[in-house]
């Protein structure tokens, strides 16, 4: 029996639909401006910048349904998201062969603390202080590919308090499922476990305690989260 010299912090795990068995997480990828208009809205050129990528910790997924607003911070924006959980990886994979390394898909937020992610980049420093913080990834439980197949299009929308404020398609991302795993996988040795968030349509804005958010990705699920 292996033994510790402190206590090891809980395995990751996300709940699934229709299952009492969990989704272990391994590691949490986020693909940046990977919808038109939010690229333009953010100050950027969609046609001229390859993919890029940035991390969450797994345990920033949370499925609880609130989120907590976070410290250090007076703007925290939301992202509405398709969450991507994979149940095999390896290194360069093809774009033909990456949907069958997928184990299904999740509704998943991106909070950001915008105001220190802003800061960062102007001095030219890592972002994970804007978005790898506590419970910085509201996710929703993830359903089998099996169950809804590998949607390629679907309305992606977030209301605030009953307000829409995102609404996006997935037909609209630069980069699709395939090609994400693809050109991660150049990067990194993907996994079982791994969380891919897929970027966020045009919309994005900041919340506040008691706020109510639903957000939705057409025909894989829902997510509703409360800000306290």
């Amino acid at each position: 029996m292996t033994e510790f010299v402190v206590s090891p912090s809980p395995r990751v795990a996300l709940p699934v639909v229709g299952s009492a068995a969990l989704f272990p997480v391994r590691r949490v990828y986020c693909v940046g401006r990977n919808y038109a208009a939010h690229a333009v809205e953010m100050g950027h050129d969609p046609d001229r910048e390859p993919p890029f990528f940035f991390q969450k910790n797994p345990d920033d997924l949370d499925p609880s349904g609130r989120f907590a607003y976070p410290p250090m911070t007076a703007d925290v924006h939301h992202e509405i998201e398709l969450a991507v959980a994979l149940r095999s990886g390896g290194r360069d994979i093809a774009a033909r062969d990456a949907l069958a390394h997928v184990w299904g898909y999740g509704v998943a937020l991106d909070m950001t603390r915008r105001d220190l992610q802003g800061e960062a980049k102007k001095l030219g420093r890592p972002w994970e202080v804007g978005k790898a913080f506590e419970g910085s990834a509201p996710v929703s439980p993830l359903i089998s590919a099996e169950a809804v197949g590998h949607p390629e299009r679907g309305a992606v929308t977030l209301h605030v308090n009953g307000e829409l404020r995102q609404q996006g398609d997935l037909d609209q991302m630069i980069w699709k499922t395939p090609e994400i795993i693809a050109e991660l996988s150049r990067f990194f040795r993907l996994a079982a476990g791994d969380v891919i968030l897929t970027g966020t349509p045009a919309g994005v804005g900041p919340v506040a305690r008691g706020d109510v958010l639903e957000g939705a990705v057409e025909g894989v699920g829902a997510l509703r989260v409360e800000v306290v």
